[in-house]
Parts: structure tokens; C-alpha cells; sequence
């Protein structure tokens, strides 16, 4: 088992300190390895926080997080979450493959247009009160996308500090990383109470995910949004893959 996720967890993990979607590598490797479905998301829980742990601390560290904001939405993102698990276990999410397969080409497109743009730490030109506006509620909703579906949300997140609080493409990725902390804590509790979390694939994974995000986050300290933006667009193209997968699956 090993063999095949600990590779694919140190891969994820640099995915996840550059640009997000690292699970979208890890937990295929857990279930390909023949752990059981729960059991491998926990398990998957409990090896990315360490290593988002890692990642977030050194983004702190060099000042590509704006603190304030990131805490409050990593609040706001675990109520959101609560809420989207909540109701889960009233409505099929499987709709949701359909609205990505349209939102995901248009995210692609909206990076690869505003390339200039997403250099460029911007935030201050959005009002107080306009910023905390959106920052909560969109980290909110987001929060209970995370819950009810999932794929993607460290992907739109990026979006959302970038696009619309006018972060350049790093700084929006140290907030997401704070934000993703918060939500995989809370959903790794919920998995250790429920005795869904393999210490003996766990504990290894968990180093080989810190490994992973301390090569990601050292690329982004030294290359900066430039390197950022390329490897966010391979993870659009990870979601969008899988979306595709799924939606296939699901005829079948």
C-alpha cells in the first residue's frame, strides 16, 4: 500500500502548496492501494493537514498571508462546511458534475485572459467593508461546497482572494491555505471520532505529505505568482478531468 501512496502523496502535497487540488492525486492513490472508501478519507484528512500545516506556517512566516482575513474565512468556510454536510443528506449533489463542467473552462479561461493581472497585489483598492463583505460570504459558500461535494474548493478559493478581493496569485494562496487548514481539522475530527483514520497509512503519509509542501511552498517563496498561475491551471485541468470521469460513471 505504501508503495503506491506515498508517492502520490508527496505529489499532492506540492500540488496543494502551489496552487490546491492535491486530494484530487491522494485519494485516488488510497483507493487504488485498497483502502476502503471512508477509511481512505480520513486517512487522506489526517496526512494533508500535516503537511497544509507546513505549508501555511512557512507562508506565514515570509508574509504571504493576510492574517485577518484568512482566519475569519477559515471560520466562516467551517460553518459553511457544517451546513453543506448537513444537507448532503437531503439532496444529491450529483448535479453539481454538470454546473463544473461549464465553470470549470470558464475559470481556465478567466486565468489565462487576466495573466497580467494576477500579479499584481491589488487588495487594497477594494473597501473595507466591500472586502470583509465578500471575503465571509464567499468563503461561506465555499465552506459549504467543500461539505456537500468538495473537488475543487482550494481551486475556487484561489478564485475568489484573486479575482474578486484582488490578491496577486500567491498571497490568495497563502489565505486558501490558512482557509483549508481550518476545514481539513474539522473534517479529520469528525473521521477520528467516527474511527476513520489508519495511524499505521496515516503517520507515514503524513511525512511524505510535509516533504511534498515544503518543496511547493520553497518553489512559490523563490518563484513567486509566475510559477503560481501555470501549476494552478494544471490542477483546473486535474478537476476538470475527474469531473468528466464521474459524469461518465454515472451513465454507466
Amino acid at each position: 500500500m505504501l508503495y503506491i501512496i506515498l508517492p502520490a502523496v508527496f505529489l499532492a502535497g506540492a500540488l496543494d502548496a502551489i496552487a490546491g487540488g492535491g486530494g484530487l492525486i491522494s485519494l485516488p492513490a488510497y483507493l487504488a492501494a485498497g483502502v476502503p472508501p471512508h477509511l481512505a478519507l480520513g486517512t487522506n484528512k489526517f496526512s494533508a493537514c500535516f503537511g497544509t500545516a507546513l505549508a501555511t506556517a512557512r507562508y506565514i512566516k515570509h508574509r504571504m498571508v493576510d492574517l485577518p482575513v484568512a482566519l475569519s474565512c477559515a471560520g466562516c468556510a467551517i460553518l459553511g462546511s457544517a451546513a453543506g454536510a448537513r444537507a448532503v443528506l437531503l439532496i444529491n449533489p450529483s448535479y453539481l458534475h454538470y454546473v463544473l463542467l461549464v465553470a470549470i473552462p470558464v475559470v481556465a479561461w478567466v486565468t489565462l485572459k487576466k495573466s497580467h493581472a494576477w500579479h499584481i497585489d491589488e487588495n487594497h483598492l477594494v473597501l473595507g467593508w466591500r472586502r470583509w463583505a465578500v471575503a465571509l460570504g464567499g468563503s461561506l459558500l465555499l465552506g459549504g461546497y467543500d461539505g456537500f461535494f468538495g473537488p475543487g474548493t482550494g481551486s475556487f478559493l484561489i478564485l475568489l482572494f484573486v479575482g474578486v478581493l484582488r490578491y496577486d496569485f500567491v498571497r490568495a494562496n497563502g489565505n486558501t491555505k490558512v482557509v483549508n487548514l481550518g476545514t481539513n481539522v474539522a473534517a479529520l475530527a469528525i473521521f477520528a471520532m467516527h474511527g476513520q483514520v489508519s495511524l499505521q497509512l496515516g503517520v507515514p503519509a503524513a511525512l511524505a505529505s510535509i516533504a511534498g509542501n515544503w518543496v511547493g511552498s520553497k518553489l512559490v517563496v523563490l518563484r513567486g505568482s509566475r510559477f503560481v498561475r501555470p501549476v494552478f491551471l494544471v490542477s483546473l485541468l486535474l478537476l476538470m478531468i475527474k469531473v468528466i470521469v464521474v459524469t461518465v460513471q454515472s451513465y454507466q
